[in-house]
């Protein structure tokens, strides 16, 4: 249906915005969550909110409300010496990658819909107690930390909510193996995989 295609000014957006989000899996992003229960949605790992878009678009078509969270000091990857850091996002004053200033714009764009928490997962898991309809996890994907958001939040999740997981790569060559196996954890608590696209796997519990 072409209403659930990413509208054209919204795909130039997300385009525009830094991040690691192929224009197909944005896509099935944007489509599943047209599809979703209004209610809360709850988005792990923000960086400078090309997800975040797909999202907050959707919740205001569907009258829901997004929280992103993230501590917007980036991933391993994204840190002095490794693949992805970009210097360009470097805070002059403390020396360490900041991406809080690069989403604001996302953040004031959506703000009727979107609330952005500036915070460790292990923090918020500690006070976060509301219902979600749909949960996705694109955080830190360390093995421990990837394990931890699953645990932390998923439980959150009502029946016949949906939770999506991105770099889900089965093969390790492809990869890092932390989301594949968290797709695993949770198709072992009894949640359906519904839909797979790419690195994107949909399920439901």
């Amino acid at each position: 249906m072409t209403d659930t295609l990413i509208p054209a000014e919204l795909a130039d957006a997300v385009a525009a915005t830094k991040g690691f989000m192929p224009v197909d899996e944005g896509q099935a992003i944007y489509t599943t969550a047209l599809a979703a229960r209004a209610g809360t949605w709850l988005e792990i790992g923000t960086y400078c909110g090309k997800s975040t878009q797909l999202l907050a678009h959707a919740a205001r078509r569907v009258g829901s409300r997004l929280v992103t969270v993230d501590h917007h000091h980036g991933s391993e990857e994204n840190q002095p010496g490794w693949e992805w850091h970009d210097t360009s996002m470097v805070d002059e004053r403390t020396g360490r990658l900041d991406t809080l200033p690069t989403f604001r714009p996302v953040l004031d764009a959506y703000a009727d819909v979107l609330s952005a928490v500036v915070s460790d997962t292990t923090v918020v898991a500690d006070w976060w107690g509301s219902p979600v309809e749909l949960l996705f996890l694109d955080g830190n994907h360390t093995e421990q930390t990837a394990q931890h958001d699953y645990r932390a939040f998923a439980k959150h999740l009502v029946p016949g909510g949906l939770l999506l997981v991105h770099d889900v790569f089965p093969d390790p060559a492809d990869g890092g193996q932390a989301p594949w196996h968290v797709v695993q954890a949770a198709l072992a608590d009894g949640f359906e995989q519904v839909a797979q696209l790419g690195s994107l796997r949909i399920l439901r519990r």
